[in-house]
């Protein structure tokens, strides 16, 4: 390998909002250099398992399961699991060899920043949310470099250590923005409940949808539903003659953002990182449970800011939801202000940010060792 050459490591996912700013960052590092070698730790389990094979990057599995709050027989399995997988890491490390560990959250990215930390490998973390894991809070003792999206989660690290950077979205979402925005007779509705679906935002579509039926011929629906409520949502909507395109899992969000008039969703961080990159209006339904209620205070930033309407999860059984859609799809000059706010609020240059970090990390271990790889 040449001294120009670089490899990076990428751990962690288990979901989507831990796994797409992970593919972000990959992207900015093979913008720089195609030549960069790339992979990504993860689990079986996870979504990485499932989507990084399509998108052509290599994915290194270890067993991890998380410990907190699990029944008894889990919570052994995962306490035992800990030192495998942190012997896992480093045999994967060894072998790879990457001049940097970046962990993007997700049960996997514990061990392989550790083991890259106690290895003498350079390492950093990402933080989406404003209040940060208990994994991701431990990590930031050990973390070289700290990347966090909100000013406030500062407070919960070192303070020489972080970065706002911002959450990194993938660079097709900027590319894809003004398309799908030609002219049509309909408006389209993009819902989704995060990557594995939820089934309070697919309930609450469900018991909308005889309303909906009253504007039919004005909407299509790209539904995301997860794989468990796939065949209930899509006989619904055909039993009130609703054009729409239902899926377990959306691999092309770029385009479905792109296409979309409205979109119809969950909170995390990384879906509202990933809307205001693509300036869309959106109807947001914080998931109630989140640690922290982090996903509250993410709609509540939203919704300040003129991009979004906020609606509680015990507000979805009812006519509220219709009533915001109908109300925001009339009314054009509001959801082009809605748009335009969305994108202000937008990053988009976290994964250039996060890199920039990253590359001088790498150097600064260069120049201490005195050390090329070969």
């Amino acid at each position: 390998m040449s001294e120009a050459e670089r490899h990076v490591a990428i751990a962690g996912g288990g979901t989507g909002g831990h796994l797409f700013p992970g593919i972000a960052i990959a992207e900015e590092f093979l913008r720089r250099d195609s030549r960069t070698g790339i992979i990504f730790i993860g689990t079986k389990r996870g979504i990485e398992s499932k989507l990084l094979g399509r998108l052509g990057y290599e994915l290194r599995i270890i067993d991890v399961e998380g410990v907190k709050g699990r029944g008894g027989k889990a919570l052994i399995r995962g306490a035992y699991q800990i030192p495998l997988s942190m012997w896992q890491s480093r045999q994967i490390l060894k072998q790879f060899r990457p001049d940097i560990v970046v962990g993007v959250g997700g049960y996997a990215s514990g061990p392989a920043v550790l083991a890259a930390h106690f290895m003498g490998i350079p390492t950093a973390i990402a933080e989406q949310n404003a209040i940060p894991g208990i994994t991701n809070k431990i990590l930031g003792y050990f973390a070289d470099k700290i990347f966090v999206t909100y000013s406030q989660t500062q407070t919960f690290f070192p303070q020489t250590k972080v970065v706002v950077s911002g959450n990194p979205v993938r660079a097709v979402l900027t590319a894809k923005r003004h398309e799908g925005k030609g002219e049509k007779d309909y408006r389209q509705l993009l819902v989704f409940g995060g990557s594995q679906g939820a089934e309070a935002i697919n309930n609450g579509i469900i018991d909308m949808l005889p309303r909906l039926q009253g504007i039919k011929k004005e909407i299509h629906v790209v539904h995301q539903t997860g794989t468990r409520q796939l065949e209930e949502v899509t006989k619904a909507y055909e039993q009130f003659g609703i054009q729409a395109k239902v899926e377990p899992f959306i691999v092309d969000m770029a385009a479905a953002y792109a296409s979309a008039d409205l979109i119809i969703c969950r909170a995390g961080a990384t879906s509202l990182a990933e809307i205001t990159a693509a300036g869309k209006a959106a109807i947001l339904i914080p998931y109630p449970r989140a640690a922290n209620d982090h996903q509250l205070k993410n709609a509540e930033a939203m919704a300040s800011g003129g991009a979004a309407i906020l609606i509680q999860e015990k507000e979805l059984i009812g006519g509220k939801l219709f009533d915001v859609i109908e109300e925001l799809l009339r009314n054009e000059q509001k959801l082009r202000q809605m748009e335009e706010n969305s994108l202000k609020l937008s990053k988009i240059d976290a994964a250039k940010t996060i890199v920039d970090n990253c590359i001088k990390l790498i150097l600064k271990k260069i120049n201490l060792s005195g050390v090329h790889k070969n």
